[in-house]
């Protein structure tokens, strides 16, 4: 045994602790493809439910769409399974630099590398073109990779406070001796729902000499009036210096992601990012089928037009019902209940009810901040939506949770 007895009994105590707060993390597995009905197998051992999905990052609905699966397929068969390479070796397929291109002209970028995930594009990111001397800027409540990835730079560190661009203004007059600035955002929050002000932050980034980069994982595909994302919504598509994105959300829901911007920073993150020299090329199924979701996207905006729909009809519901949410115009809906067990509890008695969603409490969101983050999907239709508002009606009824503000909920509940 690696550690006494003792040891391994102080870790169980840990656990039944989590598990008397009401906040353990169950085992849940689905036994399906992922679309908007599912098979659930929860708790761990029952029978599999067929649930409405309200939460994964399937925004268009591509996950299990019949034209994306097909050219998986076509991609195994005519390009393998995987490169058991890395790029600059053996890995690259002519199929990559297809899709590189292709993402450089959907997002309307100079050049695109491609990484295994979105995770590994903002690890090497930053070290690849920032240094001693330069300073990086971020936004307070920028995703967890980026802070990892920006940990990794040996560049000085600042923040500014979430999407205050005063606040921003100040920070870049500081630091103005430095040798290069970078300014990181996320393009759409992802615990809130929130659109970065990014005409203001390039206007910004104009005066005070300044790059911007943009992790657009939770807009790339569906924000902007062709899908193009958040630079394409505030119309600053060339003003921005580096995307950083995921192919695991809406754009096929996989794996995947890249860097994509100017091409002189590209081909830094080529010559020099860790994760890119260091990992497996993507897999030519995943390259295949998002080279597809490309395609799809660039021919119709159907898909990302009826999300917009969705995301209206299931806001306007919920906020008729009475639950407390979020404002936005985004598919990602907050129902805020700051309260951990609570968001738990509420959860749970939602599975009953046939919706699948999950309780968000700290350290996930930050303390007092507990919520139920409700995603919408182009693959849900107007039955889904209406059975999802009012499954939430009538567990809100049974909290009594109707028509409060974050004070009355606070006062019932606590945080």
């Amino acid at each position: 045994m690696a550690y006494s007895t003792a040891t391994r009994q102080a870790f169980a105590d840990d656990i039944a602790t989590i598990k008397e707060k009401g906040l353990f993390k169950e085992k849940r597995f689905i036994c399906s493809p992922q679309a908007a009905e599912i098979e659930v197998e929860y708790p761990e051992g029952a029978p599999c439910k067929r649930v409405l999905n309200f939460c994964a990052n399937n925004y268009l609905g591509f996950s299990s769409h019949p034209e994306v699966a097909r050219a998986a397929h076509a991609g195994l068969d005519s390009r393998g399974f995987g490169m058991s390479s890395v790029r600059f070796i053996c890995g690259t397929q002519d199929i990559h630099r297809e899709l590189q291109d292709s993402v450089s002209t959907f997002l309307g970028m100079e050049d695109t590398l491609l990484f295994p995930s979105c995770m590994d594009a903002n690890a090497g990111v930053f070290e690849a073109i920032m240094g001693k001397g330069d300073v990086i800027i971020a936004d307070r409540f920028i995703h967890a990779s980026l802070i990892d990835g920006i940990r990794l730079c040996s560049a000085e560190y600042d923040t500014f406070k979430h999407m205050d661009m005063k606040h921003l203004r100040k920070k870049l007059e500081l630091h103005q001796d430095k040798r290069r600035r970078l300014i990181v955002t996320d393009g759409v929050f992802s615990m809130d729902g929130d659109l970065c002000p990014l005409d203001e932050m390039c206007d910004l980034a104009d005066k005070f000499d300044t790059m911007v980069l943009v992790d657009d994982s939770h807009a790339s595909g569906f924000i902007g009036k062709t899908g193009r994302g958040v630079h394409e919504h505030f119309d600053v598509m060339d003003r921005v210096d580096l995307i950083t994105t995921t192919f695991g959300k809406a754009l096929g829901g996989a794996s995947g992601g890249c860097v994509s911007g100017r091409s002189e920073l590209v081909e830094l993150c080529r010559q020099k990012a860790r994760p890119y020299l260091f990992s497996n090329s993507l897999s030519p199924v995943i390259v295949s089928a998002t080279i597809k979701v490309i395609d799809l996207l660039s021919a119709t905006t159907e898909l990302r037009d009826k999300l917009e729909a969705n995301t209206k009809r299931f806001r306007d519901g919920m906020t008729e019902a009475g639950l407390n949410i979020r404002p936005g115009v985004t598919p990602i809906v907050p129902v805020m209940l700051y309260n951990a067990k609570l968001a738990n509890d509420m959860a749970r008695d939602m599975y009953a009810e046939g919706i699948y969603v999950i309780g968000f409490f700290f350290p996930v969101v930050p303390e007092g901040q507990a919520r139920i983050r409700v995603q919408l999907s182009a693959a849900h239709e107007n039955a889904h939506i209406d059975k999802c508002v009012a499954a939430f009606k009538k567990v809100g009824e049974k909290y009594g949770i109707l028509g409060l503000d974050k004070k009355g909920i606070i006062e019932k509940y606590g945080t």
